[in-house]
């Protein structure tokens, strides 16, 4: 199994100035993460806490642990909002419910990635990747095909730059 580093995974394409092109960015990373988490749980079933393991696991501690966690919070504070302005209130909830399910379903992962970062295999391997994949991918592609379309007609540019202003702001980005 090859793994890269985090530090050379390229970040999103866009930038703040383009916040939906830059959101739709980052859930191409998060497939690129979905797929190493695949490969590595059948890594550490034959290969147990190896070299590549304990990378792999320390490059998804930081990406599930950093940017995963601010790319929620971007459309919880952009997205979800302009959704039930527009009357799609149902659809704004399902995918706030779908972030909470995410972030336990990591919590429940995280530990036994850092065992292997330790250098130990878990001793039931790494259960329920299938599961966090599956959820993961189908809440992009909702969000992709309805969620963005319903809510990004209308912002002008102003909207925009603020939108990206705010999302740059709070990752300490000038």
């Amino acid at each position: 199994m090859s793994t890269v580093p985090a530090s050379l995974h390229p970040s999103p394409a866009a930038g703040y100035d383009s916040p939906y092109e830059m959101l739709t960015s980052c859930h191409e990373r998060v497939e690129r993460m979905l797929g190493l988490l695949e490969r590595l749980s059948e890594h550490v079933t034959r290969h147990g806490a190896d070299t590549n393991a304990r990378s792999a696991a320390a490059d998804l501690l930081r990406y599930f642990d950093l940017a995963a966690p601010h790319h929620h919070e971007d459309e919880e504070r952009h997205v979800l909002p302009r959704l039930e302005a527009h009357g799609h209130a149902a659809l704004a909830e399902r995918l706030r419910g779908e972030h909470r399910r995410m972030d336990q379903q990591w919590r429940a992962l995280r530990p036994l990635l850092v065992t292997l970062t330790e250098g130990h295999a878990p001793a039931q391997g790494l259960h329920d990747v299938a599961g966090f994949a599956a959820l993961y991918r189908v809440h992009i592609a909702v969000e992709e095909d309805e969620a963005y379309p319903l809510t990004r007609p209308g912002l002008d540019a102003a909207a925009l730059q603020a939108m990206g202003d705010e999302m740059a702001r709070r990752r300490g980005v000038r």
